[in-house]
Order: structure tokens, then C-alpha cells, then sequence
């Protein structure tokens, strides 16, 4: 059964930097892509970020563009969102998501963790 844990979240300071962190198990993670989701308080979900299955194409919601790098070691089964030059919209609960193809889609599938909290405060 497939299983996802984010971690990595906590408190920073504006312009902080966090590395989030994702292990899928219970299935082969290496064949699909992957995505991070995040949703903040009275908000919808929205996706940040996707990584293709062998990590050669990516792409990133524009609040985030260079300022987010996502990666992944399909050795460890992880997903990674270092985030850089926080900001005080970044506030969210942090989620990771498992594609339905190898390549970046809009086509998730409906597994969620428990989500990693960020906040970004002064």
C-alpha cells in the first residue's frame, strides 16, 4: 500500500531557507513522477512543484520560480522541495503527491500524507 511522509517543515524567518522531504513506500515511486502540493489556511490545495521520474524535466508553480529547486533520489524512494528566500505567503501545509506517469501531469494520484507544516514569520 502506498504510503507517503513529508518532513522537514517548521518556523523561519522571511528570506529562511527549508528542505522538505518526502519517502513514498509500499510501491515503485522510481517509474512515476512526483509532485509537492501545498494549502494554506481557508485555501485550495495547489501544486508547486513536479519532477518527472528520472528527474530530467521539472516545473514550478511561478510564485516559487527561482527560489524552489525540487529533486529526487529514486534510490532512497525521496522526493525533496529545498525552498530558499522564503516568504511569509509560503505559509502552508507542505504535501507530496504521486503522478500517474512518468512525465509531469496535472494527474495525481488521490494517496496524501499528513503534510509538513511551514511557517514563515518574523
Amino acid at each position: 500500500q502506498l504510503q507517503l511522509v513529508e518532513s522537514g517543515g517548521g518556523l523561519v524567518q522571511p528570506g529562511g531557507s527549508l528542505r522538505l522531504s518526502c519517502i513514498a513506500s509500499g510501491f515503485s515511486s522510481d517509474y512515476y513522477a512526483m509532485g509537492w502540493f501545498r494549502q494554506a489556511p481557508g485555501k485550495e490545495r495547489e501544486e508547486v512543484s513536479c519532477i518527472s521520474s528520472i528527474g530530467d524535466n521539472t516545473n514550478y508553480v511561478d510564485s516559487v520560480k527561482g527560489r524552489f529547486t525540487i529533486s529526487r533520489d529514486n534510490a532512497k524512494s525521496t522526493v525533496y522541495l529545498q525552498m530558499n528566500n522564503l516568504k511569509p505567503e509560503d505559509t502552508a501545509v507542505y504535501y507530496c503527491a504521486v503522478g500517474k506517469s512518468y512525465r509531469c501531469t496535472e494527474d495525481y494520484l488521490e494517496v496524501w500524507g499528513q503534510g509538513t507544516l511551514v511557517t514563515v514569520s518574523s
